[in-house]
């Protein structure tokens, strides 16, 4: 596949608002891989299949912790045949996926067909995204990661609701079938025409424009016009890389434990079912908006500053849930952890091209990702241990505050490492 055909199309604007457009399609369409949408089938197994739920939960977390492991070949093959070839391929095997999800008969396909959607839904399809917007954005580059971020906050909002309705209208299996069917219609088709891996594959520059002289007009802190470009290796030699490894696993852990357990965590304070789905949807709502000041934010400010601000926040929010045994400590509840939620969408996503440049990202990206989905895999299991132990959560969440307190201070102590001092 020639990634040097050229601009597919002309625009009276920079072509690379257009990637970022398909980025923020292929985010929306990670969806049917995504827990928020998967969950809506889950009772609808159970039902059919007269499986406990204690057993499609197990098949669920061991697929998704082995579609984490596995993920991180798909930086490799990113960084080998670039983001247009693997955005193909892997819309196109979602999309297999999906069908294969439609014709489940036992256990052991439910097993296999969690782990491709994780795999090529949760996974890739967010991670091929976030190494295609930063080789086109440099000084925009937070701002181009904040549009693409729409396509997240729209899957999110948009597919529980509409999948409960396909479910209820035409049965789970032809609503697997549908998604499926829009992958391959809508998606894959706008990848191969309109996606290219680097502007300068059609003449451009990043930010599409010329390249400063003698640093003027730089505006962003984070990073050069003329970026180093660091491998896997060289950057895992580096402080910042494990430190800032550490900080992706603690969203990842932290949200999914208590997004799992919000319906038990607001039962035990006397708050129904009702106000849990409040809190989720003012999460959403209120992380929205900030995604675009964060993403202001990390052009013009050291990222590892504003990531140790977020997990600052990210304690004030524990502790608000600690507290929380009325609707209103809910409410605030929710929108403090929309505000941290919006700030680490973009944080934590830029601070890799930021670092270690373009070149490479697929792997770096990729190890990243993995990270946090076996994060994400292994988060809730704490929270319902320690609710088995001693019938609540209060002691959990006052250890889990330890991870954003940890979190923070490594993100403080990980400025941007320098190229030279590793190059002698």
């Amino acid at each position: 596949m020639n990634n040097n055909r050229g601009q597919p199309i002309r625009t009276p604007f920079y072509y690379g608002w257009v990637v970022v457009m398909i980025a923020g399609l292929s985010v929306f369409f990670s969806g049917p891989g995504q827990t928020y949408s998967i969950s809506i089938f889950i009772d609808y197994y159970i039902e059919d299949f007269e499986y406990s739920r204690s057993l499609v939960s197990g098949i669920y977390s061991a697929a998704t912790l082995l579609a984490g492991i596995t993920l991180f070949m798909m930086g490799r093959l990113i960084d080998r045949f670039g983001q247009r070839a693997m955005m193909v391929a892997i819309g196109s095997c979602l999309a297999l996926a999906l069908f294969w999800n439609a014709f489940l008969l036992g256990p052991i396909m439910m097993f296999f067909g969690f782990f491709m959607i994780r795999l090529f839904g949760q996974g890739s399809m967010t991670l091929i995204p976030n190494t295609l917007v930063p080789q086109w954005f440099i000084r925009k580059r937070g701002r181009a990661l904040s549009i693409m971020a729409i396509g997240g906050f729209a899957s999110s909002a948009l597919l529980p609701p509409l999948n409960t309705w396909l479910i209820e209208s035409f049965g789970w299996r032809m609503t697997w079938g549908l998604w499926g069917a829009a992958l391959l219609i809508l998606f894959v088709p706008s990848a191969f025409f309109f996606v290219r891996n680097k502007p300068e594959h059609i003449g451009e520059a990043p930010d599409g424009t010329p390249k400063p002289v003698n640093g003027e007009e730089l505006k962003n802190p984070n990073v050069e016009v003329n970026e180093k470009s660091w491998t896997l290796k060289e950057a895992m030699a580096t402080r910042a890389f494990w430190f800032i490894l550490f900080c992706v696993i603690v969203p990842a852990l932290v949200n999914t434990a208590i997004t799992f357990h919000m319906v038990s965590i607001m039962d035990l304070r006397g708050l129904d079912t009702g106000v849990a789905a409040m809190v989720l949807t003012l999460m959403a709502v209120v992380g929205f908006p900030v995604t675009f000041v964060s993403g202001y934010l990390v052009d013009r400010f050291k990222v590892h500053y504003i990531l140790a601000i977020t997990f600052f926040g990210h304690i004030f929010t524990l502790v608000i849930l600690l507290f929380t045994n009325s609707w209103w400590m809910a409410v605030a509840f929710g929108i403090f952890w929309g505000f941290v939620n919006g700030f680490e969408r973009i944080v934590l996503n830029i601070v890799w091209p930021n670092y270690f440049g373009r070149e490479h990202l697929g792997s770096i990206k990729g190890l990243a990702q993995t990270v946090m989905v076996v994060g994400s895999a292994l988060g809730p299991l704490p929270f319902g241990l320690f609710f088995d132990w001693l019938g609540g959560y209060q002691e959990v969440i006052l250890l889990t505050i330890l991870f954003p307190v940890t979190a923070g201070i490594l993100a403080l102590l990980s400025p941007q490492p320098k190229y030279e001092d590793y190059h002698g």
